[in-house]
Order: C-alpha cells, then sequence, then structure tokens
C-alpha cells in the first residue's frame, strides 16, 4: 500500500471520527439538519465558504478554464461570490429571523401547504443532481490515487458519504468544514508555488498563457447567452437548500447576514485558484483533454508523495463537505416538508429518524445520476437552474413583499420548470434559464392581479 493511499485513508478516519463525535450531539431533526442553530459569524462563512468551494470550484472550473479561458471562469468565482452576497444581503436575515428549518417552510408559512410541497418537490432533483457532481469529483480524484476504475471508486465514494452524512449531520459537517478549509488554502497553495516554480516565476508563468484565454465571450456567443451564463450562477444559486440550511443554523439574523457576506468575501478570494491553475497549467503544457482529472493528474506531476498527500486531503476535503451537504438538503426537505406532511405529530425524534433514512435514499439517488457520465461542471450548470426559477421569483417577491399568494407561487413554479424544460431539453434555444425566470415572474404577477385577495397574512 502507498504512502499516499495511506494518507488518505488516515484522513478519511478523521473525518469520520469527527462525523461520530458530532453524532452524539444529535438529539432531534433540529440538531442534525440545522446544527442546534449554534452557528457563529466566522464558524457560518467558514462552513458556506467550504461548501460552495467544493469539486466543481476546484476541479471542474479548472478543467474548464484551461479548456475555454476565461469563458470557462464566468460562474467561478465572480458568479457564485456575487451568489453569497445576494444571499446574505436579500434572504439571509429574513428567513432566520422566521425560524425555518428549509426553504420549503417558507413556502408553506407564506403561501400554504400545496406550494410547500410543491417547492420541495422542485428543490430536491436539483440538490440530488448537485451532490452527483461531486461524486463525480470524489470518484475521479480516487481513481487518480489508486489507479482503480472510476466505477469502483464511485460506488466507494457513495459508500463513504452517506455513512459520513448519516452520522454527524450539519453539525458534524460544519465541525469538519473548519478543519477542511485550513487544508484545502494549504494545499492549493502548495500546488500554486509548485507550479509557478516549474513556470520559473509568474511572469513567465503569464507568459505562457496562450492570448486566445483572455477572451471573456466564447466564439459566436449572444448577448442573451452571455447574460445567462452570469445569472445562472448569481440567481439560480440563490434558493440553494445546502445554503439557506447554513443561514438558518446560526445563532441570530444579524449572524446569518454576516457569515454570508464573508463566506462571498472568502469565495472570491480563494475562488481565483482555478484561474491560475486552468490558464498558467494548460500554457505550462498540463493537458486540458484530460477533463475532471486535469487538476489531480497535473498536482500527482508536480507534487512529491508527501506534499501530494496533503493535495489529495485537501480535495478530499473540498468535495466530501460539498456533497454532505447536498445530501442533507435533499434529507432535510424530504422529512420536513414530505414525511412532515404524511406524519404532522411527529415529535423531533422520530423526524431524526426519517431525515437520516432518507439521507441515504438521497445518497443512491445521487449515486444513479452519476453513473449516467454527464461532467462535474455540466450537472452543477444543471443542478443550478433546474427548477430554481419559480423558487427564486416566488421567494424574493414573498419574502419581502405582501403581493401574491399561493396560486402566485404555484403559477410561478410550474411556468419555471416547464420553460426550462422546453428551452433546454426540446426546443435547445439559448438563454433557456433568463427564460424561465421571465416566465416564472410573469406568471407570479399575472395570477397575482387576477386573484389580488390570495395575498398570505403572514408575508412582511
Amino acid at each position: 500500500m502507498s504512502a499516499l493511499t495511506i494518507g488518505l485513508i488516515a484522513y478519511i478516519i478523521l473525518q469520520m471520527g469527527i462525523a461520530y463525535w458530532a453524532s452524539r450531539k444529535i438529539a432531534g431533526d433540529s440538531d442534525y439538519l440545522v446544527a442546534g442553530r449554534r452557528l457563529g459569524v466566522f464558524t457560518l462563512g467558514v462552513s458556506l465558504f467550504a461548501t460552495w468551494f467544493g469539486g466543481e470550484t476546484v476541479m471542474g472550473a479548472s478543467a474548464a478554464i484551461a479548456n475555454e479561458g476565461l469563458a470557462g471562469a464566468r460562474a467561478e468565482p465572480v458568479g457564485y461570490a456575487l451568489c453569497l452576497v445576494a444571499s446574505a444581503l436579500f434572504v439571509a436575515g429574513a428567513m432566520r429571523a422566521k425560524g425555518y428549518m428549509t426553504l420549503a417552510d417558507f413556502f408553506r408559512d407564506r403561501f400554504g401547504k400545496r406550494a410547500e410541497v410543491t417547492a420541495a418537490l422542485v428543490a430536491i432533483p436539483t440538490s440530488i443532481i448537485w451532490a452527483a457532481a461531486q461524486l463525480i469529483a470524489l470518484s475521479a480524484l480516487l481513481s487518480a490515487v489508486t489507479d482503480l476504475p472510476v466505477t469502483a471508486t464511485l460506488l466507494g465514494a457513495g459508500t463513504l458519504v452517506i455513512a459520513y452524512t448519516l452520522m454527524g449531520g450539519l453539525l458534524g459537517d460544519v465541525v469538519t468544514d473548519l478543519v477542511q478549509t485550513i487544508v484545502v488554502l494549504a494545499g492549493l497553495l502548495i500546488m500554486m508555488v509548485l507550479l509557478l516554480q516549474r513556470t520559473d516565476g509568474l511572469a513567465n508563468g503569464l507568459a505562457l498563457i496562450d492570448p486566445a484565454q483572455y477572451v471573456l465571450v466564447p466564439p459566436g456567443e449572444s448577448l442573451i447567452e452571455r447574460i445567462d451564463a452570469f445569472a445562472i450562477p448569481i440567481l439560480g444559486s440563490i434558493v440553494a437548500q445546502e445554503m439557506i440550511a447554513r443561514f438558518l443554523g446560526a445563532r441570530t439574523a444579524k449572524t446569518a447576514v454576516r457569515g454570508g457576506l464573508l463566506a462571498g468575501g472568502l469565495y472570491l478570494l480563494f475562488g481565483a485558484f482555478p484561474l491560475v491553475f486552468g490558464l498558467i497549467g494548460a500554457g505550462a503544457g498540463f493537458d486540458p483533454a484530460a477533463g475532471d482529472l486535469y487538476l489531480p493528474l497535473m498536482a500527482a506531476e508536480l507534487m512529491p508523495s508527501a506534499l501530494f498527500v496533503v493535495f489529495v486531503g485537501a480535495l478530499f476535503s473540498a468535495v466530501l463537505s460539498t456533497v454532505d451537504s447536498a445530501l442533507l438538503a435533499v434529507s432535510g426537505l424530504a422529512s420536513e416538508n414530505l414525511y412532515g406532511r404524511l406524519r404532522p405529530n411527529a415529535n423531533p425524534q422520530e423526524k431524526l429518524i426519517a431525515a437520516r433514512a432518507l439521507t441515504v435514499v438521497a445518497g443512491l439517488a445521487a449515486l444513479i445520476v452519476a453513473f449516467s457520465g454527464d461532467s462535474i461542471y455540466g450537472l452543477v450548470e444543471l443542478a443550478s437552474s433546474l427548477g430554481s426559477a419559480g423558487l427564486f421569483v416566488s421567494l424574493l417577491i414573498g419574502l419581502h413583499f405582501r403581493f401574491g399568494g399561493e396560486w402566485s407561487a404555484l403559477a410561478a413554479l410550474a411556468a419555471g420548470l416547464v420553460t426550462i424544460w422546453l428551452a433546454d431539453f426540446v426546443l435547445v434555444i439559448p438563454g433557456g434559464f433568463l427564460l424561465s425566470i421571465t416566465m416564472a415572474a410573469i406568471a407570479y404577477l399575472g395570477v397575482g392581479f387576477l386573484a389580488p385577495g390570495t395575498a398570505a397574512a403572514s408575508a412582511e
């Protein structure tokens, strides 16, 4: 057994140990899904950063930038950093002040039970696809390290993540995020130093970049496609349960806002690493055709074994945090907003059992999607756009205005989902996400004007 494999096993044991420790502090569904609302500004900010700074950022974006240049960097780091900041300013405080457990709880409170169930059913596939993208990243990493086929490492990664999430919940995830962030940043810094040593300094590294890589807009891309590329990460991810769960786990509403702003700043700063790896790495001769294995293969060539162990641990940390959060998002929505409707009088312990059982179901569903063979970047882009338009429109209007009620939200959810399906999978036209946002807004406002008496009294 190689030193690298031994080091990775030791790191996995450490992660599982932390998850086990956290599991002993979980007494009910609130502890499992929103960490008992214990999160301070620093803990929340680092955890949000670690969740978004996953396999798609480190591995998927590096490969996309190596292949497409700056055009592949519009989502990373700017798009998702702006998403974190916008969520902190317009969503975090208001949601935390209400004491919700999930995004769909807001829909129940503001629009009614039918809207709650519909919102949960729309949001769940997004988190499953997101988890699948991270499982692909994790399996690609393990395959590069162990030389096992990706099919085997995908099964292993799925089993590991399910077990990890099952034990620790959000509390375990947040605790390990603090450790993971240190390891992630240390590994990336080492990687950057070694890459610049290979190119004899930053100036020489920049000189190696093909001028075509500096183009922000791919040839032939229309204005609507350009705007759509920015809108997906910024607007589509505002309604992600993975992020909202952490806001809801904050001690206070002010803590939620400040933690979100901290996360956005960290993301903008450290999310620039993939730019260096993608642009300078491709110029230095590393093969962009390696796809999702581009960065692990670069690290394997540049690093001595001991340092490669650190870097593999860094990538492993980033991916594990993100996929764990995605499974918890599915578990929370399914247990609180679907099972909770079937068993409205269930106590916190019963809901905890349901949440853990549904974590296993979510993990198996993510594995099935991961075996479909799509790329990390493609799956994440799909996850950010699929069904999120109606959620976004209903949340932003319903959270801050009294206008619109149950049928407005249901119309927006349906319009957003149908439009993105038609635009992306049937008609295959550009700007599908923008079109779905537009149609969802028209549906919400149109029904609101037709039925003005349906506004929910709980809106503020």
